[in-house]
């Protein structure tokens, strides 16, 4: 790097001293005036030349302290963000299984103030590729633009905003190891797709969110027929001869109150698919009505959700209603409370939230058959850290209130 300046200064002094020792030791008598004005042309140069060094060696350490500040993470690149969530379960009874469930990693990249890039990679269950039980996603990766102080727009792979789950599932948010059922089947969680949208405020705590993006194509035949979960086509290579709207109006005008209801709409659910192998093609026109809400009094909580699927019947004997799912709903209710307890978690005060669910779903409401499901549910969240939670329930799903399968579950889970 070279000397530095603190070093430099005392030897200019030493130089400039050494120089005038010198020439007082060559001359015993008075140097004359010529002899002086070389004396000080020559320490005038000397002096520039240490000068022009002393700026370099300045600059030098300058741009040394600026790399030494980045590599610390002070004042750097502040524009790229990272972040996720990560939750590994363990289900007894039938299953008897433990399993990294997913992670998840989160990137943001700020342009500016007013555009940024927003993406999230996810890892299901540890391995993935040929033969092995996971996937790799891309669940997310849109550009949003501020246009306004509370209007934004935004473009590209996005999660679809309906329900209470599909947009915030990160672990620690909910209470239960596994996802409900109704935000499984009837709201496909999770569930993304590509297009355009834009959300915001309007005032007086109401918001808006509308999307137009990327379809559904259900299969048409064999026993996912019309089920809405396989119907995701996840935005790779996506078939989009049909694309859908989605729009949700939501209020939180209270302290702890978020209501919420939304509509989506798209024109054929098969994406012009030959529905009876003769080349016949249908518009299996569909709508999907979801209305939520998210209460937080004190230590009370309460979720509910209430989502439906109406789907064109189709013609005789092929179409939704052949499969009894050109009507598919449910809804569940979730009182929950929440105990502070002193000093007992990782650094301070941990909180044991217990909670209790009770849901209804049926993906094939549309016919005469007894397949009507209910879900209850019972357990507790122990978050030893906000961003943290030890988790467990019992969870039974039965059919028409007869016996059903039960199922112990644990989890932890996590975000940053």
């Amino acid at each position: 790097m070279g000397a530095s300046p603190e070093t430099l200064r005392p030897a200019l002094m030493a130089s400039f001293l050494g120089s005038v020792i010198a020439v007082s030791q060559a001359s015993a008598q008075t140097p004359s005036a010529e002899e002086m004005w070389k004396i000080i042309q020559e320490q005038q140069a000397t002096i520039e030349a240490l000068q022009a060094k002393i700026s370099e060696t300045d600059q030098k350490v300058e741009a040394a302290g600026e790399m030494i500040e980045q590599a610390a993470g002070k004042g750097g690149d502040d524009r790229l963000h990272w972040g996720g969530y990560g939750e590994l379960h363990y289900n007894a009874g039938d299953t008897q299984q433990i399993d990294v469930h997913r992670f998840v990693f989160f990137t943001e990249y700020e342009f500016n103030d007013k555009l940024r890039l927003q993406s999230e990679l996810e890892l299901e269950h540890a391995l993935a590729g040929e033969g092995q039980p996971g996937d790799i996603e891309l669940e997310q990766a849109f550009i949003e633009w501020d246009v306004g102080k509370e209007q934004r727009i935004y473009g590209g792979v996005h999660l679809v905003p309906v329900g209470l789950l599909n947009e915030t599932h990160e672990p620690p948010t909910f209470f239960g190891v596994e996802r409900n059922r109704v935000e499984a089947e009837i709201i496909p969680s999770t569930w993304w797709e590509a297009g355009v949208g834009a959300n915001g405020a309007i005032g007086n705590g109401l918001g808006y969110d509308l999307f137009v993006h990327s379809g559904l194509q259900t299969p048409v035949t064999g026993n996912n027929a019309f089920r809405v979960r396989s119907g995701r086509q996840k935005v790779a290579e996506a078939v989009a001869t049909d694309p859908a709207v989605t729009g949700r109006i939501k209020w939180n005008g209270m302290p702890g109150v978020s209501l919420a209801a939304s509509l989506q709409y798209q024109s054929d659910l098969t994406q012009n698919t030959d529905i009876a192998g003769d080349d016949t093609r249908a518009d299996i026109d569909a709508w999907l009505y979801t209305v939520n809400a998210d209460i937080r009094m004190g230590s009370w909580g309460l979720r509910a959700l209430y989502a439906a699927w109406d789907m064109d019947g189709g013609a005789t004997s092929v179409g939704p209603a052949s499969f009894g799912r050109d009507n598919q709903w449910g809804y569940y209710i979730e009182p929950s409370y929440r105990f502070t307890l002193p000093g007992m978690g990782a650094n301070g005060d941990a909180v044991l939230g217990i909670f209790t669910r009770y849901g209804k779903f049926d993906s094939q409401a549309g016919d005469n058959t007894d397949s009507e499901e209910q879900e209850f549910d019972i357990g507790f969240n122990y978050w030893i850290h906000p961003d943290v939670v030890i988790k467990a329930d019992y969870n039974q799903v039965s059919l028409q209130e007869d016996s059903g399968d039960d199922r112990l579950n644990v989890g932890l889970g996590w975000q940053f």
